[in-house]
């Protein structure tokens, strides 16, 4: 990589930074409670927030999703559907490799790292997440006793199917993850102070669980030439299993819609219900996030959004530089469940485009055979056109276009021979 490339990338990035810093200062701590006291006014405290196992599951790994607050269930266009709609890996349009370091509260931090890959309309991905924080206990005498880690680790691995699709419909996809998660908790001390051996043990748990999601493009008040889909829509259910150790899983519901306009702009919005499988009357209160991305020039976009949920408001801003084959995300997140402090929630991801295996140059091919093929019938040359056609549908079989050509041939011929039969008769 050249070296005033690599310059401009993190010149921009700190720049990006710089300007979160500076929009985060201008808040103090009588700002912040103030928000908080609004926010709190409007929309009360969930009494039921707090009961679920294994908060890593609510922890995003980084990357455009976080930046766009989480509302990304219909836009799943990159790895980070793996965590929002699971249905996302069969309309990606590159196989992608990504890494995540999100430094979410205090010493609390995120790693995560996905692969991704669609061969034809199978998608296939797998994904890892760690979240851990230093552990340490004091005895009544300042001494210290135990230490360690508390940490939790969630496994994923996704396919989905798109059916359905073809030229003028993307189809319908559906997916699954099949998610394990595990928490580890270090020995503690007893009422003596004495550390007990296996006591953190019988605080660690696993659990399993799955995720469905259904995804579909489609276009609608579409203001600009292409052949992309600018209107997604979504539904998902995420953290469907058995409770662990008692404790219900995080389960969440979710309905989603994205719609881009204009080439640059990408507006979504998410409405997720949560569900205590145990108790429904346990259930938190539904919530919603808005996310909005913008595509600045070819090499950089910016993102941010909204998340609007009972006792936790996260609003979050973060740009994306792509150069070649590599794009650095970096995100901030002000969560008003903590202390605002400038550039305290800071998320930075790497992705890798591992290419689309040859899809768009099969895409060139198809379009030149097509093209050649019209041409042909225009000189009035439906033998050829014909070849052309045929040959478009061998590389490509769901090129309606192509198929269409053909029956258009087939109904000439077809009158063409009726005719001769009609004056033969009248011989």
């Amino acid at each position: 990589m050249p070296v005033f490339r690599f310059v401009r990338i993190i010149s921009i990035l700190l720049i990006t930074g710089i300007a979160v810093s500076a929009a985060a200062a201008d808040f103090n701590e009588d700002s912040y409670g103030s928000i908080s006291d609004y926010l709190n006014d409007i929309y009360g405290v969930d009494d039921n927030a707090g009961l679920t196992a294994f908060p890593v599951l609510n922890v995003p790994m980084g990357g455009r999703s976080e930046g766009m607050a989480s509302s990304f269930s219909a836009v799943a266009d990159d790895v980070s559907f793996i965590e929002w709609n699971p249905a996302g890996s069969s309309m990606l349009a590159k196989t992608e490799l990504a890494v995540f370091h999100n430094n979410w509260i205090a010493d609390t931090n995120v790693e995560g790292a996905v692969y991704a890959t669609r061969i034809k309309d199978l998608g296939l991905a797998a994904a890892g997440k760690w979240l851990y924080t230093p552990f340490t206990e004091y005895n009544l005498y300042g001494e210290r006793v135990s230490k360690g880690y508390y940490s939790e680790a969630v496994a994923t691995l996704n396919a989905s199917y798109n059916f359905l699709s073809g030229y003028y419909f993307s189809g319908i996809s559906l997916g699954m993850n099949l998610k394990g998660a595990f928490r580890f908790v270090p020995d503690y001390s007893g009422d003596d102070g004495n550390v007990k051996s296996g006591s953190g043990k019988s605080q660690s748990a696993f659990a399993g669980m799955v995720d469905l999601g259904a995804l579909t493009r489609f276009d609608l008040l579409k203001f600009y030439s292409s052949r992309e889909r600018n209107t997604s829509v979504a539904l998902v259910i995420r953290n469907l299993g058995f409770p662990a150790k008692g404790d219900p899983l995080p389960t969440v519901a979710t309905a989603g819609i994205s719609y881009k306009p204009i080439r640059p702009l990408l507006f979504s919005f998410d409405f997720s219900v949560p569900i205590n499988l145990q108790d429904p009357d346990l259930s938190e209160k539904p919530y919603w996030a808005f996310g909005l991305s913008a595509a600045v020039t070819n090499f950089l976009s910016m993102r941010a959004g909204l998340l609007s949920k009972t006792g936790n408001v996260r609003i979050t801003v973060g740009s994306a530089v792509t150069l070649q084959n590599i794009s650095f995300d970096i995100n901030y997140t002000l969560d008003l469940l903590t202390q605002l402090q400038p550039l305290n929630r800071i998320s930075i991801g790497i992705r890798f485009n591992l290419g689309d295996q040859g899809r768009k140059e099969l895409s060139d091919q198809v379009d030149e055979l097509y093209l050649q093929g019209l041409e042909a019938y225009s000189q009035g040359n439906r033998t050829q056109a014909r070849y052309y056609w045929e040959q478009t549908l061998k590389l490509n079989p769901k090129f309606d276009p192509a198929r269409e050509g053909l029956s258009i041939i087939e109904r000439a011929e077809a009158v063409e021979a009726r005719i001769d039969e009609i004056q033969r008769l009248d011989f």
